[in-house]
């Protein structure tokens, strides 16, 4: 069966690639021709023009000649505000540019591009955990469950879990919609892992799984915002779901701002600070974001700051969001990783003491399932009423689906030892985890080593942030360009070398500073190449500019 199902997916791609290319838009053309990088060190800096992912490889008039009932001016300004940097303008002249390279390959000075914008691990050579596929496949496919071959092919453990979950879903119809919740079988051994991972108990009940974390925390933002008089506290640097979902829903984004001197600390001091200033200007906090470990800035809180926050919530009376999809990324022997929820009852406070929404995703961790579109939050310590009306927005939605409901209910049960499939799984978990922990040095070192550069160690999660101290004359092209200085610098970086890169402005950072976010996924022996390109790119970028 796997020989069969390899062998079509050559096939497939073999058909792929006798395809023949597909023309270019005359404007695209000039437009990528345009945005190749220069030629020598002193090639003037191009107009921002040149750099924007506007409407110039689309089909479509601008709004403002089109006799179309939708214009810019007519849709929801809510929209507009909306911005997310992560699959950004940057992100779109790397698309632009990855489709030439296939037919202008000796145009540029590198012969790929490489994605390392966003945690999307499997995009970049990271292999899906085999259990978790394998007990997929037979949920999705369940006639191989009949198959007498099917033994010698899956684990025996997998077998038996496929018709553990198969048997807890009407009809075994894995096409069919579930409850808005999720499969209530998936959902109790979601809480039995929950449960097990912080030793106090877990309801099944007060599990809403959802298509990865975002959707949770739509849900919950609909829920909290009213009107822009309603503040969310969000750190700063923020993962840019934060303020996008602020935006969309028309509430004020209430920013702290993480220590950078101090590893990205959290201060309760700001929190305090930022709170008043909000009252101040008529805006009501009706919750604290926190992400553990933190993204962009990969650092991870300790159980005595973890205990102060929960503190701080329950005494102003907030809600604390708690985005905890890195859990099971850290890398360093010093820090461990403790859900929000097992601090809050280690300290005594219950259902009744402190409301809290945690969130967990399929996408990050040693699994790296993005596509599958998995999730959950657990949401406590609201009153029934309330609960309602979350189950309503949920069901709005029918329900997430099912193939992620599957892979949330086996990150959260994996093998136990003795299981068929424990030491293979074991072994591959360890092995991403290990490998990423090297990753994350090897680039924290390089970056440490470039001219202007501070970075602090990446404890967590999936990114590196470093500080970039601009030479004056790159901020002044940058300005003369209309952009960002970090912006700049990522663009240059791009056109270099294939390197894409989030500008840290896209994640709002201390006024004055400039950052970028480098994911540390692209596989082993990509990394030495990786830091090649970036050192001579920067001493290039540096001497260009130099004061």
């Amino acid at each position: 069966m796997r020989r069969f199902v390899i062998g079509q997916a050559k096939n497939l791609i073999d058909q792929t690639r006798r395809r023949p290319p597909q023309p270019h838009h005359h404007n695209n053309l000039r437009l990528l021709s345009l945005l190749r990088p220069p030629a020598s060190d002193t090639t003037p800096v191009s107009s921002p023009r040149l750099f924007s992912s506007s409407s110039s490889d689309m089909s479509g008039s601008d709004s403002s000649t089109s006799s179309l009932p939708v214009t810019l001016d007519s849709i929801n300004p809510k929209v507009l505000k909306c911005e997310y940097a992560v699959r950004g303008e940057i992100v779109s002249i790397a698309q632009r540019l990855q489709d030439d390279l296939k037919t202008n390959k000796d145009a540029y000075p590198f012969d790929e591009i490489i994605y390392c914008n966003i945690g999307n691990p499997q995009s970049l050579g990271q292999q899906p955990i085999t259990f978790f596929r394998e007990v997929l496949a037979l949920c999705s496919h369940t006639a191989l469950l009949d198959e007498s071959a099917t033994h010698g092919l899956f684990s025996s453990d997998s077998i038996d879990r496929a018709w553990k979950i198969l048997d807890q879903i009407p009809g075994k119809a894995t096409g069919a919609y579930s409850h808005s919740q999720g499969i209530k079988g998936l959902r109790d051994a979601i809480a039995a892992g929950i449960e097990a991972r912080d030793g106090f108990p877990a309801d099944p009940n007060d599990i809403f799984m959802t298509d990865g974390a975002s959707p949770g925390v739509h849900m919950m933002m609909q829920l909290l915002i009213s009107s822009e008089k309603d503040g969310i506290l969000c750190p700063i640097p923020q993962y840019p779901l934060y303020s996008a979902s602020i935006a969309l829903h028309g509430g004020s984004l209430v920013p702290y701002y993480l220590d950078e001197a101090s590893g990205w600390g959290l201060e309760i001091s700001e929190l305090k600070k930022q709170l008043e200033d909000a009252k101040s200007k008529g805006i009501t906090v009706r919750a604290l974001a926190v992400i553990n470990p933190g993204n962009p800035t990969g650092q991870v809180l300790s159980e005595e700051n973890q205990r102060d926050i929960v503190d701080f919530c329950k005494k102003e009376g907030l809600v604390l969001l708690a985005d905890e999809v890195y859990q099971e990324n850290v890398y360093v022997p010093d820090k461990k990783f403790h859900s929000f929820k097992k601090v809050a009852r280690s300290m005594g406070y219950g259902e009744k003491d402190i409301s809290l929404v945690s969130f967990q995703s399929i996408s990050k961790g040693y699994y790296g399932e993005c596509g599958k579109r998995g999730g959950y939050m657990e949401v406590t310590g609201f009153t029934s009423d309330v609960r309602e009306q979350i189950y309503k927005v949920a069901s709005v939605n029918l329900c997430s689906n099912i193939s992620g409901q599957i892979l949330a209910s086996l990150v959260m049960s994996p093998p136990k030892p003795g299981d068929d499939s424990y030491d293979s799984y074991i072994a591959e978990k360890e092995g991403i985890l290990s490998s990423l922990a090297t990753r994350a040095k090897t680039l924290e070192e390089a970056l440490n080593k470039l001219e202007g550069v501070t970075c602090n160690r990446a404890e967590g999660a999936m990114y590196l942030f470093p500080c970039i101290n601009l030479p004056q004359k790159a901020i002044a092209a940058a300005e003369a360009a209309k952009t960002a200085p970090d912006a700049f610098y990522c663009k240059r970086l791009l056109n270099a070398t294939g390197i894409v890169v989030v500008p840290g402005s896209g994640f709002r950072q201390v006024p004055g500073t400039w950052h970028f976010r480098c994911t540390i996924l692209p596989q082993e022996d990509k990394i030495p190449a990786i830091v090649n390109r970036l050192t001579e790119f920067h001493k290039s970028f540096m001497n260009e500019f130099r004061d």
